[in-house]
């Protein structure tokens, strides 16, 4: 049984508009601005049935989820933890982030699971292991209590991450990587209890907002890169393996490229890559419509996974011809070799490779660029798990709709890890936030 989990920010606050660090401090309430963001995040929220909403006991996270609540049909009884404060920041709290000593900043955005706080007790904080601990011990409570069940919650975003990063096994080295906005969805999907397999359905929508998609932190990033899955295809419909078959877009799958094109026609796009398979290659020629100036390249490292003999098969072909291995490749997939095809070690080095090069050679424009990277699901999976600091086991760890919009920023190209904005943004394909597209073969 599935349990789904919606994580929201709070609304922009005080604090958040000043510009001024927070952390447990509690003085920090909803601005307007606050305030109506969560109402929209409410209306968003309202078509879901909630078995459960918890929240961070800071006013802040208090007042968006009581207005989230009041947009609600029967909604659960708020609960209150200690498990869901913000990272606690003793010696920065209530400080401009322009107060706070360079060096010791700088240490907290390269190296943040080392940093540390020296207290005026003489004791030592650790500030992003603890707030790491703490997310992990909110899941072992929340898991068992609702198994199978639907449930928000809102709080901050250090505690955000740290429940995205501890669920999926990022490590905290990679705090700064993934992005929280104000009033921002994030949904996971846990498939049993705390150390079973859990799927990242989406992080960090904010198209709910009116943004399409989140601005780049800092405002001026070297390079941004889109990273889009193709549109559906018929075999895509009737779960049939494609691999490195060349299938084009069904009537629907275009019409997903049409959207995502839509979706992205006001963001600067400056050049386009893609595989030079059919699904991906016209996926990325209806989104670089409304940009005629950008040139689209080719890249075959970015061709999907060799499925050799599984592909043009249905999945009950495959169990009968190849007994087992089909539910290996689901538990297990990183320990498959695919019958006269690759395996996914194969398929991560080479679209790694390829997508490093892209990043090296586009970084080095005296103007920051923005790309789009047109590719397949397991192309996606595997660069995004990556980014993540995951490995080839994490594979299914990651979902990729067809036309879904994943946004990685490079605020200094390779020199420096990059910040995953957004992943896999499919509310342009009109079914609010929850991936509705094919869950078809890959």
């Amino acid at each position: 049984m599935t349990t789904r989990v919606i994580i929201v920010r709070h609304g922009q606050s005080t604090y958040n508009a000043q510009k001024r660090v927070q952390g447990r401090s509690d003085e920090s309430v909803l601005t307007e601005k606050g305030r109506d963001d969560a109402r929209t995040v409410g209306e968003t929220l309202k078509g879901l049935s909630f078995d459960g909403i918890y929240h961070s006991p800071l006013q802040r996270a208090t007042q968006t989820v009581q207005i989230i609540r009041d947009c609600l049909s029967n909604p659960p009884e708020l609960q209150a933890t200690g498990q869901l404060m913000e990272i606690d920041l003793p010696l920065w709290e209530k400080m401009n982030k322009k107060e706070i000593p360079q060096q010791e900043y700088q240490q907290w955005k390269t190296h943040p699971h080392e940093f540390r706080m020296v207290l005026e007790d003489g004791g030592e904080h650790f500030p992003v292991t603890s707030l790491y601990q703490q997310a992990q011990g909110f899941w072992q409570t929340l898991l068992p209590q609702h198994q199978g069940e639907t449930i928000l919650i809102v709080a901050h975003n250090g505690i955000n991450r740290c429940l995205i990063m501890s669920a999926l096994g990022i490590p905290p080295e990679r705090y700064h990587t993934i992005q929280q906005s104000n009033c921002c969805i994030n949904v996971l999907n846990f498939s049993g209890g705390w150390g079973d397999s859990v799927q990242l359905e989406s992080l960090n929508q904010t198209a709910h907002m009116g943004i399409p998609i989140p601005s780049p932190r800092p405002p001026h990033t070297r390079l941004r890169l889109l990273l889009v899955r193709h549109g559906e295809t018929e075999w895509n419909r009737m779960s049939r393996f494609q691999g490195t078959m060349d299938i084009p877009l069904n009537d629907r799958g275009k019409e997903q490229a049409k959207k995502a094109a839509a979706f992205l026609k006001d963001i600067q796009i400056d050049f386009g890559t893609s595989s030079p398979m059919l699904r991906p290659k016209e996926t990325a020629e209806i989104i670089l419509e409304p940009h005629p100036q950008a040139p689209l390249g080719l890249e075959p490292e970015l061709m999907e996974i060799g499925h050799g003999r599984w592909e043009g098969k249905l999945e009950k072909e495959i169990e009968a011809e190849y007994p087992g291995l089909l539910n290996q490749w689901k538990t297990s997939p990183e320990t498959v070799q695919m019958p006269e095809g690759e395996n996914l070690q194969q398929v991560w080095d080479r679209a790694i490779a390829a997508w490093n090069t892209l990043v090296k050679t586009h970084s080095q424009s005296e103007e920051p660029q923005v790309g789009i990277v047109t590719a397949h699901d397991a192309i996606n999976k595997v660069i995004l798990c990556y980014l993540l600091g995951l490995n080839p086991a994490n594979f299914w760890n990651i979902k990729q709709g067809n036309g879904a919009v994943s946004v990685i920023d490079y605020p200094n190209g390779l020199e420096d890890l990059p910040v995953l904005q957004a992943i896999n943004i499919t509310s342009h394909l009109g079914a609010g936030i929850l991936d509705s597209t094919a869950a078809g073969a890959l």
